[in-house]
């Protein structure tokens, strides 16, 4: 365990954890939405500090990011948990899990992080598989470590990040490939269980804006849920106007996972129309 960092102590030894924009009030002994963030007598402790479901050595294509370093491996980790519950998560067996996944997962500190991708001739390190906010303070780590020794880095999320965790690393962050799941207040709230959606949007502007990250975007079109034509062009003018028209737009497809096996994968005419 380790302690968390940006959480306020509250009255009756409760916490606030400001990493995601949950904002999660913790009470004693009880979790955060992530399940990997608990409050210990007052203090708010990161439970997957260092501790790796998923490590890999990956083209940087795969992440996706098709305009930054083309061509280079990037050093892939994954850990556990998640502050989305997506019906449809294509990586559900490390992200809609609990504490008991701990046990027995590889631990691998900044330090290791950084030896291996320089062993492995990467250009780089992300953090990616499920949400690299949940991963927060080992992430900031080993970003400022990755740095120091001239590797790039990429944040591949979901975007629910606060602004106030986003600027402590920004400073350390290259890239920033964020999902943008759709462009209504119904297809978060059915999808991810996510209301307040548009903060996303205002933290990727952040990203591309004030950290002048390099920003591309993913939407997973997926049949009857945000494959109309407002949710599409939503999503294009927003990318337009707010990132650039030079920014990457990625169109994928959905295949069946998870609680979401019953809906086909997406038609690629579908495709072709977004």
């Amino acid at each position: 365990m380790r302690e968390a960092l940006l959480y306020e102590k509250l009255s009756g030894a409760r916490v606030k954890c400001n990493v995601c924009q949950w904002r999660c009030v913790v009470g004693p002994g009880k979790y955060g939405v992530c399940r990997m963030r608990q409050n210990v007598d007052g203090v708010l402790y990161s439970l997957n500090y260092g501790l790796a479901s998923s490590v890999a050595v990956d083209p940087i294509e795969k992440k996706p990011l098709f305009h930054f370093y083309p061509g280079s491996s990037v050093f892939s980790l994954g850990s556990w948990g998640c502050n989305f519950h997506c019906d449809g998560c294509q990586n559900w067996q490390i992200a809609c899990t609990d504490v008991s996944s701990l046990d027995g997962s590889r631990s691998i500190s900044p330090q290791q992080s950084v030896d291996a991708a320089k062993r492995s001739s990467c250009s780089g390190i992300s953090w990616t598989y499920n949400e690299p906010a949940i991963w927060f303070e080992y992430t900031l780590d080993s970003a400022k470590l990755a740095k120091k020794n001239g590797l790039y880095t990429v944040y591949v999320t979901n975007g629910y990040i606060t602004e106030e965790a986003l600027d402590a690393i920004g400073p350390y962050l290259d890239g920033y490939r964020v999902d943008i799941k759709g462009f209504s207040d119904k297809l978060y709230k059915d999808l991810a269980r996510i209301s307040k959606w548009r903060g996303i949007l205002e933290v990727a502007e952040r990203a591309k804006c004030k950290w002048d990250m390099h920003v591309e975007v993913v939407t997973n079109v997926i049949p009857s849920m945000n494959d109309d034509d407002e949710q599409l062009r939503g999503i294009a003018n927003w990318i337009k106007e707010k990132l650039g028209e030079l920014t990457p737009w990625h169109i994928t497809r959905f295949y069946p996972q998870h609680q979401m096996e019953h809906i086909p994968p997406t038609p690629l005419s579908s495709l072709e129309h977004a």
